[in-house]
């Protein structure tokens, strides 16, 4: 006969998991916010740390260094297939997403997510998917929104929703945006974060059944890892988006709206993803690009009618020669109102960006 002592609170900590499946998301003034939450984590916290800051793709990464000589756990770039150890922070490497699958870690070359990768939002739906109520979101500083969507997956599979205090932020985009889209579990300064995820990892998280995997978040989890043929993406895709009239500003694809919840979001049939500002955003500087495009082959155009006009001038063809200069006069006065055009779109992006900024107050 086998006798269990203790409150049924007691036993279930003991038997139940905890919240031990942690995922940061910063950019920019992310390294001195990582350093404050990892420096002051003790060494007996029960979870595994996985870390995405908005790195550029063509450097190296000494994050995992300097995380590791400021705190006391050992950190370091996983490699595709790894298995998951707690007591360890596991950092996404340049210009690869860092993923979760129950058990080990993916790291993948995948698409694009609001222009980033590593993306925050695909490490946390991914944790979101594998481990559901055991994940533990963190949004710390950051400019414009990446890790919004993400965080909603976390809710979503009920897990823990924290946004660093944005009041505090360096860059205080990204909490604000998670801020307004998420019903975020805690809002907090960087110094009361370290002691909050070492409480969470102790305390049992809730039953994964009564938070089931939503077909969003498993379609775009497969998305990311690059899991699905053609016709499987295609077929998947139709069923979680509605097709639009866009293309993908990266690669001219078709564009699906990704579900009706805010914040707005697309998705191309190759994977790339953007939120609304973002694809807004990728659309003017597509416009700006093709608009200087056309400055230059006018430009061009108008150096060689005039190179046109001195030779009909060389040979004495007088009206020949007018025509010519008349042409290139015709096009410098519409260069001068293409220019016009860019310049006023210039004031058009400050014009957006004011605006959310104070929406977002």
């Amino acid at each position: 006969m086998i006798f269990l002592f203790g409150s049924p609170l007691q036993l279930l900590k003991e038997f139940m998991p905890g919240h031990d499946i942690i995922v940061i998301g910063t950019s920019a003034g992310g390294l001195k916010a990582l350093g404050a939450i990892v420096g002051a984590l003790r060494s007996d916290i029960d979870a595994v740390l996985l870390i995405v800051q908005h790195l550029a793709a063509d450097k190296p990464s000494i994050l995992p260094q300097i995380l590791a000589d400021v705190g006391s756990l050992p950190a370091s770039h996983p490699v595709d297939g790894e298995e998951i150890d707690k007591g360890r922070i596991y950092i996404a490497p340049p210009d690869h997403h860092l993923l979760v699958d129950q058990g080990h870690i993916r790291i993948v070359r995948g698409p694009q997510e609001n222009r980033f990768r590593p993306a925050i939002d695909a490490l946390f739906r991914s944790a979101a998917r594998a481990y559901g109520p055991r994940v533990v979101g963190v949004v710390l500083t950051g400019y414009l929104d990446d890790g919004t969507v993400g965080l909603q997956a976390v809710k979503k599979r009920g897990g823990i929703a924290i946004v660093q205090d944005p009041k505090e932020a360096e860059y205080p985009s990204m909490a604000k945006s998670a801020l307004r889209f998420v019903k975020v579990d805690y809002c907090l300064p960087l110094a009361e974060i370290p002691d909050l995820l070492v409480r969470l990892s102790k305390e049992p998280a809730a039953e994964e059944e009564a938070y089931p995997v939503t077909k969003e978040i498993e379609v775009e989890s497969k998305i990311a890892q690059q899991g699905m043929n053609t016709q499987e993406f295609l077929q998947n895709v139709e069923a979680i988006g509605t097709r639009t009239t866009y293309t993908c500003p990266e690669c001219n694809g078709s564009i699906w709206q990704i579900g009706k919840d805010e914040p707005l979001r697309f998705r191309c049939h190759i994977g790339h993803s953007f939120t609304a500002n973002v694809f807004l955003a990728e659309q003017t500087q597509n416009l700006e690009n093709a608009l200087w495009s056309a400055v230059r082959a006018m430009e061009e155009k108008v150096t060689f009618s005039r190179q046109m006009s001195e030779q009909m001038k060389n040979y004495n063809l007088q009206s020949a020669a007018a025509k010519y200069e008349e042409h290139a006069k015709n096009l410098d006065a519409e260069v001068a109102m293409i220019r016009g055009i860019i310049l006023n779109g210039f004031a058009t992006k400050r014009t957006i960006a004011e605006a959310e900024e104070e929406h977002s107050k």
